[in-house]
């Protein structure tokens, strides 16, 4: 999502490091391009001006220009100013009510808000362990309630039955009644949305707001429809009220500009970002993480915390014996590309890693095919099991045969076969050298012969 803008500023910070001493004119020149890479990236203008104008007070400073690292001072600098204009820190879901605690979802139409209703709803039973329950109140959208309906299914969350002909607010007070008589910790409303805000929408909403006495009210908004989506909360928060938004399609190719904007216009929290179709595809928006990522810095806590998520301790562990034993086989080599596949692929998670911005140019030439990893599991599912467990046997013929089952050529098969034996042999090495060996010679000292990391 903020790919462009990190592109940008890296390029600006990166000759601004470079300079070694700065004067004041060095920190305004560099301040006049941020300025314009935060517009391009659709950075609403009076937060860029508001932005730019604290970041200059201290950056011209008389402490800053005397630095021994003044470039990286400024850097620190924009990164203060970023997570304040994002929020500071995390801002959890608030449940501190009577049960059922009630949330209502509200936004445009087109937005995702039925999909990130039940997202939400699946992610409070499964990691919160709230009873909850789901109510469509859109009655104009056709099969809008059927659709919750069937995401609740997918999500394995209730839904409140449909009974044609009910209008919101009394499907709001049957949900309530069923929410209280169900003993259910949560009542998530999903309410009808419009192609643009109008007078009879806002009337609804404010109708259905003063029925259900919400303990949050979140704008679901679209990442991708930029400088409107700044607007659109405006009017949202103006008319409604709101407790915290919730950015949809953040994974896309968007610049990024509405969620710098948006806490900034509105005084409201992103509190939860879509970062994906599936389910399980919704995030805590934390502030600091994203302006790490977007300086370049990387977010190795997310990576960690993705880690945890999907990485099973036992398989893990057992996979550490037989690395020990020196019987890591292609069975184990295929469990490995899964893992990086459940992680969000290659891409999600170099862009987690630190000083990975200074390379985005050369990644982007590098053109990465996420598609790759579904290649060598499909190459390594078409062999016998005594082919995954003794790779000698896999002659010309053998390999022909894999090749035409998995749907690839003998020359990928190849590729995925050396990359097993790279592995392999920096499995033996690392268990040869110990820790010790290992601290004393780095990874210089257990790559394969001809390995380059660039």
């Amino acid at each position: 999502m903020f790919d462009t803008l990190a592109g940008r500023l890296g390029e600006v910070f990166d000759r601004l490091k470079r300079r070694g001493a700065l004067g004041e004119s060095d920190v305004t020149d560099a301040l006049r391009e941020v300025r314009v890479a935060l517009l391009e990236a659709d950075v609403a203008l009076p937060v860029v001006k508001d932005f730019i104008a604290a970041v200059k007070v201290r950056a011209t400073g008389a402490e800053v220009l005397r630095s021994v690292t003044p470039g990286q001072m400024v850097v620190k600098i924009v990164h203060d100013h970023l997570i304040e204009m994002l929020g500071t820190r995390a801002a959890e879901i608030n449940l501190a009510a009577n049960p059922p605690a009630v949330i209502m979802m509200v936004g445009l139409q087109g937005s995702g808000k039925t999909t990130t209703t039940a997202k939400l709803a699946r992610r409070l039973t499964g990691r919160d362990k709230k009873k909850t329950l789901m109510a469509s109140l859109d009655v104009r959208r056709p099969a809008a309630q059927e659709q919750l309906a069937v995401l609740g299914e997918q999500a394995e969350v209730r839904t409140l039955p449909v009974v044609a002909g009910q209008q919101p607010v009394a499907i709001t007070k049957r949900a309530l009644q069923a929410a209280r008589l169900g003993g259910f910790d949560v009542l998530l409303l999903d309410t009808a949305g419009r192609l643009h805000v109008d007078t009879a929408l806002m009337a609804e909403l404010a109708e259905v707001r003063s029925v259900a006495d919400p303990v949050e009210t979140l704008l679901v908004a679209d990442s991708l429809t930029g400088q409107d989506a700044v607007e659109i909360a405006r009017r949202f928060s103006d008319r409604i009220g709101l407790s915290g938004i919730v950015l949809t399609r953040v994974d896309g190719d968007g610049r990024g500009g509405a969620a710098l904007s948006m806490r900034a216009v509105t005084g409201c929290p992103i509190k939860l970002v879509g970062v994906g179709e599936g389910l399980d595809a919704l995030e805590d928006f934390h502030p600091e993480r994203i302006a790490s990522r977007i300086l370049g810095m990387g977010d190795v806590v997310s990576l960690v915390e993705k880690a945890s998520e999907t990485i099973d301790r036992e398989e893990a562990e057992k996979l550490a014996t037989k690395m020990s034993k020196g019987s890591f086989d292609l069975d184990d080599f295929a469990a490995q590309l899964a893992q990086i596949g459940k992680m969000g692929g290659m891409g999600s998670m170099l862009g987690l890693i630190p000083g990975i911005g200074k390379a985005r140019k050369q990644l982007a030439q590098a053109n990465i095919d996420e598609q790759l990893l579904v290649r060598q599991q499909a190459i390594i599912g078409s062999m016998t099991v005594r082919e995954r467990r003794h790779v000698k046997v896999l002659n010309g013929s053998r390999k022909r045969r894999i090749a035409a089952g998995s749907g690839t050529t003998v020359q990928d098969v190849n590729r995925v076969l050396k990359q097993f034996k790279d592995m392999s042999l920096m499995m033996k090495r690392v268990n040869k050298m110990g820790k010790k060996g290992l601290m004393r010679h780095g990874l210089a000292g257990v790559m394969p012969p001809g390995f380059s990391p660039h």
